[in-house]
């Protein structure tokens, strides 16, 4: 029988990434030579904000989700912490790092494809633990998600 845990745990992690990549960008939107880039970024860092939100407020309407079947407790919370812990905003360091992050271009670029990308699977394992009423939600930031790394990586490759 799958255990059960409450929910909170996966969704603050959500709202840390979330918080973590309207840092991140707006560091990038500071730091950018490049108008439309800075543009860019100060956009991604708005609707990181806004994910922050239904996170915030899934967070508020739910208390306990089901583990998949296959997991224990154990494998699946060591999983998440994997998952958290390999996330490119997390091996970049605290906030203040964030904060103090001096790529360049291409790095910076990167970076943040890095981050979308690494936020898409998190919150794709995560929609399996959410009540079946609050996946449509996390759709929908996959979905932003995954526009926001095709615009980085059209960005790189001008």
């Amino acid at each position: 029988m799958a255990g059960i845990f409450s929910a909170s745990d996966v969704l603050t992690a959500a709202q840390e990434i979330e918080q973590r990549g309207k840092v991140f960008y707006t560091r990038l939107a500071e730091t950018a030579t490049e108008p439309q880039l800075a543009d860019t970024f100060r956009f991604l860092a708005q609707e990181e904000e806004k994910h922050w939100q239904v996170f915030h407020d899934i967070a508020r309407r739910v208390g306990e989700v089901e583990l998949p079947a296959w997991a224990t407790e154990e494998e699946y919370v060591e999983y998440l912490t994997a998952l958290i812990d390999a996330h490119a905003l997390f091996r970049l360091g605290d906030m203040d790092a964030l904060r103090r992050f001096g790529g360049g271009r291409e790095e910076a670029l990167a970076a943040a494809m890095g981050f979308e990308k690494d936020t898409i699977v998190f919150f794709l394992e995560m929609r399996e633990l959410v009540p079946q009423g609050e996946k449509a939600a996390v759709d929908a930031c996959v979905a932003e998600e995954r526009r926001h790394l095709r615009l980085l990586a059209g960005l790189l490759r001008r």
